[in-house]
């Protein structure tokens, strides 16, 4: 519960952070605008051609009567487009991140630089290599998402837990994997590669789930994933200095212990 909270906290810290620097809130507006405009067109298709799609896809349930086609439909219908709306709400922040790299870097490193006093870490790459890795980590991303859309929309056809538990699921996925969107423009100018970044996010899943839940939930209200984008990139830069920090301490804790237990000599008896 602890790290829950901890994982909330850092994003109200960054929330707070850009309230704070208005000139690095209205950059930050500027790609989720543009990108909420995308996704609401596909979005309204989307629920314009969602019911063409079940009845093409289930063409066995042609000859079934009243009321069961129009429920057994009407059901899959609302389950596409659920999938749908999941599957938007986690591409949106790599979209946005992609179309407002610039944007957002820049912001991490005000964070990095106020925060250390003018240090800012950089990756020594150009930004035509940067894009490139962050929209090829994020394809990587959204695959491994696909994949876990796929079982959980299975899943939801199960009495009961369907309708309960599985939807608390998806949830806690898309948290998880927005938070690794959002902690990777401070980690890429880091130098840390995918893999390193998702064991970094493992080690302290509650903490990463604490900061990516509240946000998947405020991110299925487009207009509130806009406004929350630059917070929830300046709270993602926080977060990650703190466990690189913390990660350090441990790494040079655990080297004393093991230098303190090799200058250990166990007398010898003549």
């Amino acid at each position: 519960m602890r790290d829950l909270g901890a994982g909330f906290g850092y994003l109200v810290k960054g929330q707070r952070w850009v309230a704070g620097h208005g000139r690095s809130l209205g950059f930050g507006l500027l790609p989720g605008l543009v990108t909420l405009v995308l996704y609401v067109g596909a979005l309204i298709g989307l629920a314009c051609g969602a019911d063409d799609f079940v009845g093409w896809a289930t063409p066995f349930a042609d000859g079934w009567s009243s009321p069961w086609l129009g429920l057994f439909r009407g059901f899959l219908t609302v389950l596409v487009f659920a999938l749908g709306l999941f599957l938007a709400v986690i591409s949106f922040t790599a979209v946005t991140l992609l179309v407002g790299q610039p944007f957002y870097e820049k912001l991490s490193a005000d964070v990095d630089r106020a925060e250390s006093g003018g240090d800012v870490p950089e990756s020594g790459l150009s930004l035509g290599r940067e894009l490139w890795i962050s929209a090829r980590d994020s394809l990587r991303i959204l695959v491994r998402v696909a994949c876990y859309g796929v079982l959980l929309f299975a899943l939801g056809f199960v009495p009961v837990i369907g309708q309960s538990v599985i939807p608390a699921i998806g949830f806690c996925v898309t948290g998880f994997f927005l938070a690794e969107e959002l902690t990777a423009v401070a980690l890429q100018r880091r130098g840390m590669e995918l893999k390193s970044r998702l064991t970094l996010l493992r080690s302290r899943r509650a903490m990463t789930l604490g900061f990516g839940v509240p946000l998947a939930l405020a991110f299925v209200v487009p207009l509130v994933a806009v406004f929350l984008m630059p917070g929830a990139v300046a709270g993602a830069t926080l977060m990650v200095r703190d466990l690189l920090q913390e990660n350090d301490e441990e790494a040079d804790d655990a080297e004393d212990a093991e230098n303190a237990h090799a200058s250990v000599r166990v007398p010898q008896i003549p």
